[in-house]
């Protein structure tokens, strides 16, 4: 239970051509224990199928919703912040349209928001799968906690774990850079704000043969540009800090 009152949790999901697996992203919802949510799957120019399989679903249940974004970039920024804006919820959470949670997820997580006034987010640890679905015990642990400065040595906020409270931080939104995900948990946390984890395995991540984060050196690039271009750090100090997430990066390429 969070509270004697419930408040509405809107999901927001980007979509790209997800046929083969946005219909397991959508029962991975579905199937949460904690019932109120809103589901907001933003189409970003799918050309397969996608739209037709979040019909059926939004057929059967009312709390989801298929919105088209009017400019497709295929990107997830413009769906995701598509998403945002139209979201009720007073807290929004994350999920991409080929990943899943565990039923347990929203149950786990709200309840810590309201122990203190300084937590934003919440997030969890979360287990790596492969590109059929099989789970490995590939899991991605995380801190018990974390502050905007302990995030600029690494993003350890799994996107697809993340939900924060809007009534604390308002709506924020994500940037037109690489990297955004990792821009966008440190400007939600900015103004003093904390993230704590649930430190239990709540979400699935795909693993993508040909996926846009498989290639390191790119990622090495856009952290660099978090650090100088949007958080506007100085030169030797960003070096400082992309040392530690450099060799947190290899840590976690090797789970």
């Amino acid at each position: 239970m969070v509270r004697r009152s419930q408040h509405l949790v809107s999901v927001i999901m980007p979509m790209h051509n997800s046929e083969k697996f946005v219909g397991k992203a959508i029962e991975s919802v579905m199937e949460q224990t904690y019932p109120h949510w809103e589901l907001l799957v933003v189409d970003d120019g799918s050309t397969d199928r996608s739209c037709d399989v979040v019909r059926a679903y939004a057929n059967r249940d009312r709390r989801i919703q298929l919105l088209i974004n009017d400019k497709p970039t295929g990107m997830p920024v413009a769906p995701r912040n598509y998403g945002i804006e139209r979201a009720k919820g007073d807290f929004i959470a994350f999920l991409d349209s080929d990943d899943m949670w565990l039923r347990e997820k929203l149950a786990q997580q709200l309840p810590y928001f309201f122990r203190d006034n300084r937590t934003a987010v919440v997030f969890s640890d979360y287990e790596k799968i492969d590109e059929a679905g099989r789970r490995s015990a590939r899991v991605v642990s995380t801190p018990r906690k974390v502050s905007y400065q302990q995030l600029l040595y690494g993003n350890v906020i799994g996107n697809l774990t993340g939900i924060y409270d809007v009534r604390k931080v308002g709506k924020n939104y994500f940037k037109e850079i690489r990297h955004e995900d990792y821009a966008f948990w440190l400007s939600v946390l900015k103004n003093g704000y904390v993230a704590r984890s649930t430190q239990t395995v709540l979400a699935l991540y795909r693993v993508h043969r040909n996926s846009i984060s498989s290639n390191k050196l790119h990622i090495l690039s856009w952290q660099w540009r978090v650090y100088r271009d949007v958080e506007h750090i100085g030169f030797f100090r960003s070096l400082y800090y992309y040392f530690f997430y450099a060799i947190k990066g290899l840590r976690k390429a090797w789970i």
